[in-house]
């Protein structure tokens, strides 16, 4: 397939991009369309699949101009998407999913918590699926939304012909087949990929939920199919939203954390003779972005407490996937940065500068930390559950903690608790891996994209507060780079997902661990902990009220 290229589709939180790449893996454009978030009250985020697809067409469009490239040289795309829940009716048209009841906004995004209190009988009722997603449902996983739905907006319940994962929908949209993925249903929707060639659902658990008819008709699919199996080809409405060619093979999609997995855990075989998949036990892939996942993947399921998973071929195929992560990393460090009295000069300072935000406040922080180590935040201590804890606790009802506020408002103020905002979140992940590795994982090693990994500060902190090296790939748009991987997969460009990752996933640089703090950072990891721990105590004394 000389001069052949693929197309990896990433459908993210506010906005979709769009990169060509060669079977290599080498990037040759990429685009980045801007979509809406709507929010009509506290907990609830919602979107437009019909905004979400014409942004993709923009996306795709601009890309390939941008690239230089004949539509006939794409021989696969795929999708990667957030895990948002869409519904349409029998006619493939949108229905609506807000309490505004705007028939535009047709998803329940996966940030959404409006469905917090049905998570909590879910987990309360119990059930034999749930040790499957780490003995506790989240509000973000579908059942609860669904759920939700069916309680608070019948109308919708009874005309919603079909619901989606968003990156089912987009290969739906894009194919005109309705083919579930393997990963999102294991990850997001209670099915269980390790019973039979595909997986199955046990019927029992929707049944205890009351959403039993979630299965008549098509409404959740009838065909399920591992990532990157050839799904269809593109429709003639398609292929010319997207400006490509009509039959363009399309790959069944995946969520966009695994991805990302997918794009940045292909270097632990670099350099390497075999492609042993144990080689994988060793790492743990951390997505960055608005929130954060980390995946870790072993050949036998490893079943942790508050941790999602094991999941069965969710990401590497043959593979047990564990995933922890944390609700808010990129979007905490966003509110800090905004909830200050430096706020706007910050933002004019930027302006006129030509820089960003976190590079004002990082020299400031490089300077002091120059000078006092990362001790200079041993007075100010933060929790980062701001919008609850995904993992270890699985506690989505937790809140943000900060212990050392003063009327400060001076910017070296704001740069000390930007900087220990960038070490809590490290101190998260490190708590993650801890919980990993006490339950058989042999992880030394961070294998990360996206969010922070442009950030020298957050890299550095990560690095040595979890005792890890933190390895860059070559490719740093790696998500869009693990769905273009199942675009060559379903083109045939290879013959699996493992040979496309070695193939097209590439290392780049590495940060090593600077060991010197170790003490300073176990103390405070300590504080850390001790923190949530009080939180609860705090929870539970006002529970009556």
């Amino acid at each position: 397939m000389e001069g052949k290229h693929v197309l990896g589709v990433d459908v993210g939180t506010a906005s979709v991009r769009a990169g060509v790449f060669d079977l290599s893996g080498q990037r040759l454009a990429s685009s980045v369309e801007a979509i809406e978030i709507h929010r009509p009250e506290e907990n609830f985020a919602e979107q437009s699949s019909e905004d979400l697809w014409a942004a993709t067409g923009r996306a795709v469009r601009e890309a390939c101009r941008e690239a230089g490239i004949n539509a006939d040289s794409i021989v696969g795309l795929s999708y990667d998407a957030t895990c948002s829940l869409v519904a349409l009716d029998g006619d493939d048209q949108p229905v609506t999913v807000s309490p505004t009841g705007k028939p535009q906004y047709n998803i329940v995004m996966w940030m959404d918590h409006r469905a917090i209190d049905i998570a909590e009988e879910i987990n309360a009722e119990g059930h034999e699926v749930l040790k499957y997603v780490g003995g506790k449902i989240s509000p973000e996983m579908e059942p609860p939304k669904l759920k939700w739905i069916k309680q608070h907006l019948p109308s919708t319940w009874e005309k919603s012909g079909r619901f989606f994962d968003l990156a089912d929908f987009m290969v739906y949209q894009s194919c005109g087949r309705d083919v579930r993925s393997l990963c999102t249903l294991v990850c997001k929707w209670g099915y269980l990929g390790h019973e039979g060639e595909f997986g199955s659902w046990d019927r029992s658990f929707y049944e205890q939920l009351g959403l039993e008819d979630l299965f008549a008709g098509d409404r959740a699919g009838a065909k399920v199919r591992p990532m990157g199996e050839y799904a269809g080809g593109l429709t003639p409405e398609a292929a010319a939203h997207l400006g490509l060619k009509e039959g363009t093979a399309v790959g069944v999609g995946i969520i966009d954390a695994h991805a990302g997995g997918l794009g940045v855990l292909g270097a632990v075989w670099e350099g390497k003779e075999s492609s042993s998949l144990d080689e994988l036990e060793t790492a743990v892939a951390y997505i960055g972005g608005t929130s954060a996942c980390l995946m870790a993947v072993s050949r036998e399921p490893k079943f942790i407490d508050g941790v999602w998973g094991p999941y069965y071929s969710a990401m590497v195929p043959g593979l047990w996937l564990t995933e922890g992560g944390q609700s808010a990393a990129g979007g905490l460090l966003e509110y800090t940065l905004s909830d200050n009295a430096q706020a706007t000069t910050l933002a004019k300072q930027a302006e006129q500068s030509g820089r960003s935000i976190y590079e004002i406040l990082n020299e400031i922080v490089l300077q002091r930390v120059a000078e006092l180590g990362p001790q200079w935040t041993k007075d100010l201590h933060v929790v980062g559950n701001h919008h609850g804890n995904r993992s270890p606790h699985a506690d989505p009802l937790s809140k943000g903690v900060i212990d050392g506020l003063t009327i400060d408002t001076s910017l070296e103020t704001i740069a000390k608790r930007y900087y220990a905002t960038v070490q809590a979140l490290a101190y998260g992940t490190r708590e993650v891996i801890e919980a990993m590795n006490s339950n058989g994982y042999r992880i030394d090693k961070i294998l990360a994209c996206g969010g922070g990994t442009k950030n020298p500060v957050w890299l550095q902190a990560h690095a040595d507060i979890c005792e890890c090296s933190i390895s860059l790939p070559r490719e740093p748009e790696a998500v869009l780079l693990g769905s273009a991987i199942l675009a060559a997969v379903a083109a045939r460009a290879y013959d699996n997902i493992p040979s496309a990752m070695r193939s097209m996933a590439h290392s780049g640089e590495v940060v090593a661990p600077n060991l010197k703090h170790r003490g300073y950072h176990s103390a405070k990891y300590g504080i850390f902990k001790q923190m949530y721990r009080e939180h609860l105590e705090r929870r539970r004394t006002m529970e009556e009220w």
